[in-house]
Parts: C-alpha cells; sequence; structure tokens
C-alpha cells in the first residue's frame, strides 16, 4: 500500500441537478450540436442521415436517424453515460469523437429531453431517455428506459430497418422557447435556424458529400456540398502540397481562388459562403475529412483584410493530435502547435502574396487605362526665381476642405499654407542622397485599413464633386498614394459593388 492509499478520503460527488444544467453552458449553437451528432452517425457507418425540424411553437422538436450499425442496448447505456470514453485512449483512425460527451453536452444544449432509440442487426429496438427536469427533481442520474409501447412515433422507422438510431430532443427550450405555433415571426426564425443548419453542414461534411461517402436529408431535401476551394474550377490554382510532420500525417494544400470575372455570378456567390468572401479566407483544418475550423488564420499574426480574400489553405490532421491541436469538445477550435506555426506562417505568407497579386495586377490595369487623369497630392512651383512645393489645391480631398465654409475653415488654411511654407525640403535632399534605400513610400508597413480609411474618404468626396461611380474609381485609381497599391484599390472597388 502506497502512502496515498492510507489517507483518509470524502465521496464529493457532484450534484446531479446542478451538474446536468452546467453540461448546456458548453458553448454550442444548434449547428454545431448537430454537426456532433452526425458525427456519431458517420463512425457507425450511416451513408444516409436524416434530419427532420417539427414546427410546433414551444413544443416543437427535431430528429435524427441514421442507418448506421446500431447499438445493442448495452451499447446504448453506456453511449448515454456522461464522459463514456477516456479522451486519452487509442482511437479508431476513423473515430471522429474524443471525449464521450459530444451525443449529451450537444443535446442539453438545445433540449430539455433527449431520447435515443437504436436498432443493431438481429436486436430488438432498445430505448434510452434523459429527461433534465427529471435528473433535476430527484437528484439522481435517472437514465429513463423507455418500453415499446410507450415509444414516440417518431421511433416506428427503425421497425422497418435492420439496423439504425434516432435521436429524438424534445422540449427544446433553447431554440422555441417563448414561441408561438401561429405567430409568423416566430415561425420564420425557426426556419432561419434551420437554414443556418444547412450552411454549416454543407461546409462541414462537404468532403463526405462529395464523394458520396453520406446523403444528408434536412426535411426530405437532400443537402448539397459547399466546397470552400471550388477545386472544380480552372482558374482556381493549388500551390505546392506539403507535408509538414516526419509522419507525414499533417498536409497542407495551399489554394488562391479565382477573381470574381474569371467566374459566373453564381459562382462568385456561392464561393462566398455562409460569412462572406472576406470572413471565409485563411486556413481550414480538416480532422478525418470533418472540418473543424473555416476560415482563420490560427493566431499566427495575420489579419483578414480584402485584398486577401482569395486565399484558403486546406489543412489534414489525423486524430491522434487532437491534444497537440487543442481541439475542444465541440470540435469548433484548433490550435497549432508551436512545432508547426513557422511552416504555417510561410505557407499562410505565400499563399496571401498570390492573392494580392491577383488584386494587383488588376489594379494596374486599370491605372494604366486612367492615366490621363493622374492626380498628385503635392505640385512642384517657382517664386522668384526659387522652388517651393505647394497642396494641390484641385486634389479632390483638399478641394472639398477648403471649399466647405463652416468656422474651421481659416484655420484650416492657415494650417495648409504653414505645412507648405515649412516644408523641410534641404533636410529631404540630403537624407536621400545619403540613404536613398531608407526612404519609406506613404503608408509602408501600415495596416491597410489606415490607407483604406483615407482612401475612402477621398472617394466620397470624388463623388460629392460629381463625379459617376465609374469615373471616380478611375481617378482614385491613379491617385497619389493608392497608386502604390492596386491590390488595395481593386478590392475596396469590389467592396462597394457588394454593398
Amino acid at each position: 500500500m502506497t502512502k496515498t492509499d492510507s489517507y483518509d478520503f470524502d465521496i464529493a460527488a457532484p450534484d446531479a441537478g446542478a451538474m446536468i444544467e452546467s453540461l448546456r453552458a458548453f458553448g454550442y449553437d444548434l449547428p454545431t450540436s448537430i454537426s456532433d451528432l452526425i458525427d456519431n452517425s458517420i463512425y457507425a457507418g450511416a451513408k444516409n442521415v436524416w434530419l427532420k425540424f417539427y414546427w410546433n411553437g414551444e413544443n416543437s422538436t427535431f430528429s435524427l436517424k441514421d442507418d448506421g450499425c446500431g447499438m445493442n442496448e448495452d451499447e446504448l447505456i453506456n453511449a448515454m453515460r456522461l464522459g463514456s470514453r477516456n479522451p486519452l485512449e487509442e482511437r479508431d483512425p476513423e473515430d471522429l469523437g474524443r471525449f464521450g460527451l459530444g451525443l449529451k453536452t450537444a443535446s442539453f444544449s438545445q433540449c430539455r429531453r433527449l431520447t435515443v432509440a437504436t436498432k443493431s442487426a438481429g436486436q430488438n429496438i432498445a430505448i434510452r431517455c434523459w429527461d433534465i427536469d427529471q435528473v433535476v427533481k430527484t437528484g439522481e442520474w435517472r437514465l429513463l428506459k423507455i418500453t415499446g409501447k410507450n415509444a414516440d412515433s417518431y421511433f416506428s422507422d427503425l421497425e422497418k430497418m435492420e439496423n439504425g438510431t434516432v435521436v429524438l430532443w424534445e422540449n427544446i427550450d433553447r431554440i422555441v422557447s417563448g414561441t408561438r405555433v401561429d405567430n409568423g415571426k416566430d415561425h420564420r426564425l425557426f426556419l432561419e435556424r434551420i437554414d443556418s443548419v444547412k450552411y454549416h453542414l454543407a461546409m462541414v461534411f462537404h468532403r463526405f458529400l462529395e464523394r458520396g461517402r453520406l446523403k444528408i436529408w434536412i426535411n426530405e431535401r437532400t443537402l448539397e456540398p459547399w466546397d470552400p476551394f471550388l477545386k472544380n474550377k480552372k482558374a482556381t490554382q493549388l500551390l505546392n502540397e506539403e507535408s509538414l510532420d516526419i509522419t507525414k500525417k499533417i498536409v497542407v494544400n495551399p489554394y488562391v481562388l479565382p477573381h470574381h470575372s474569371k467566374i459566373d455570378d453564381e459562382t462568385h456567390n456561392y464561393a462566398a459562403g455562409p460569412k462572406g468572401w472576406n470572413a471565409q479566407q485563411g486556413f481550414y483544418v480538416y480532422r478525418k475529412e470533418r472540418l473543424i475550423v473555416a476560415g482563420s488564420w490560427l493566431g499566427l499574426g495575420f489579419k483578414k483584410e480584402e485584398h486577401y480574400k482569395l486565399a484558403r489553405i486546406q489543412i489534414d490532421i489525423p486524430n491522434s493530435m487532437d491534444i497537440q491541436w487543442e481541439i475542444d469538445v465541440r470540435k469548433s477550435i484548433a490550435r497549432p502547435p508551436a512545432f508547426l506555426r513557422d511552416d504555417l506562417k510561410r505557407i499562410a505568407r505565400l499563399t496571401r502574396e498570390k492573392a494580392a497579386e491577383i488584386y494587383r495586377h488588376r489594379g494596374k490595369i486599370i491605372a494604366r487605362a486612367s492615366a490621363s487623369n493622374f492626380v498628385f497630392v503635392w505640385e512642384k512651383k517657382v517664386r522668384h526665381g526659387k522652388i517651393f512645393y505647394s497642396l494641390n489645391r484641385q486634389h479632390p480631398l483638399i478641394k472639398e476642405v477648403l471649399d466647405n465654409p463652416d468656422e474651421y475653415n481659416p484655420t484650416i488654411r492657415a494650417l495648409i499654407r504653414l505645412i507648405e511654407e515649412t516644408v523641410p525640403s534641404p533636410m529631404i535632399a540630403m537624407d536621400n542622397s545619403e540613404n536613398p534605400d531608407k526612404q519609406i513610400k506613404p503608408f509602408e508597413k501600415l495596416p491597410s485599413n489606415e490607407l483604406v480609411d483615407v482612401m475612402t474618404e477621398v472617394y466620397k468626396s470624388l463623388l460629392a464633386s460629381g463625379l459617376t461611380v465609374q469615373d471616380a474609381q478611375n481617378r482614385l485609381a491613379v491617385m497619389e498614394p493608392f497608386y502604390h497599391y492596386p491590390e488595395l484599390v481593386v478590392s475596396f472597388f469590389e467592396s462597394k459593388q457588394e454593398i
């Protein structure tokens, strides 16, 4: 006997009611909770998953049915147990779970009554139910046993199937609490929630759907996959595939998607994804082809900016690296381990640069087409035989400020004259001759939003001066300092068109 075995102890079991209520706060939303249920169906070998949302106000229900291998009674009881497996155990490489919590926590996050009916080949239907209100009332972990005569009609399909499983959510308070069956607004919100599930599942399981490994039906309609990378389009660029770890189990495929001009409007709108083009840029982390993270720069120090929105990078990791990647219970967060961060940064920089090149090229084309309207901020002038520099009074932003008759106008005019009369020309000339390579260009190495903020105000001034949208954009493309950043100019124009 070891020393620790000799200690006296108390059994401090958690309060059942308090614990089960706490398990509702794992941070699932409706789409991520249903994704967790489908993970179980995939691991059970299901080829089809049927989702049914039934609207009935506060009595609305949700059910999932699959044609997987099902479970016998003992397996069902274990599956319904909280923490039914040790996350440290070695698992089947095809297993999409880890903590033994997904079915329960995902369901509890949305409903107060979870019933699972299942049937394996050659076995009778087994049914068990967690009723949160019963657990709170009794203070005990009472897993209710539902007999065939008390079974809901939702489970009748299992009688006709050789094997399969049905998950039923009742009292879905997190979805329909306070709603009325005859309220049109409540019904529309319910339908919007279904749409959010549809978009999420089309993205998370798109590789299963594309390869015919799985069909998902939502209220009897087949779900179509959403491919983030437009792999079937010729204009999509796949950069070099890389295997990053010594076991070659981590595979990275960087993609640069086509510019809007290379695809039709329908494809462009499709590729924008659930959150829009700008938000969907970044890394897409897959575990056994199941999407964990969609469109994130993974905390590697990169910002989501318009001119990088064509950059999307696919990462495939095995389920044996969940701990290193800090995969959470909801399977919605992943953080790259330290030994991969430098490689991922390098790949991200390359992909972002390739994406920006597309906008840079298009910006240069626009600038060449508008070169006759080139606009400078400063003008070179001669006074009494000597050179001096003056702000261009016809520059649209300067003109708008000076034409404004408000009380600050004299102060602004005085400030402009002070700036013009104190330009440190000798210092600039000396520094340029001594350190010609150290002269920084306007807005160089500054966050792009600082340039875009200025660009926005100049664009407004151009429109206020009476120019058409097209003429204003042509003028902006060749205006100092924006012509240095053609990729930002083009992405700025596109963002205005998408509003």
